[in-house]
């Protein structure tokens, strides 16, 4: 998985309302689309973009494709963030450390 990709993807609010709403299970263009501003067209290009960067999968029943979030896409970028938050929660424990003087001696 490319985190470039996925963090572009999830950079823009649309795709973000597209990903809450997949939280509840899996939908159809249709069933996305009705509650946005935009085209169901438009919607399927958002979804092409989430499907790209691995955070969607798309799976065909007859003539319908249903839109479901790809887990793994997700514990990638969790992983990431987790690895950041790590290096930040040190750095905040170091100078907690500094600030109320543990740190000296």
């Amino acid at each position: 998985m490319d985190l470039d990709r996925a963090f572009a993807a999830l950079a823009d609010p649309t795709r973000r309302h597209i990903v809450t709403v997949l939280r509840s299970g899996p939908q159809d263009v249709g069933t996305l689309a009705r509650p946005l501003p935009i085209s169901r067209p438009a919607v399927s290009k958002h979804l092409a973009v989430l499907v790209a960067a691995g955070l969607v999968e798309v799976e065909k029943s007859g003539r319908r494709r249903l839109y479901r979030l790809h887990p793994q896409g997700f514990a990638e970028v969790r992983r990431w963030l987790d690895q950041v938050a790590r290096t930040w929660d040190v750095a905040l424990e170091h100078f907690r450390r500094h600030v109320e003087g543990d740190g000296e001696g």
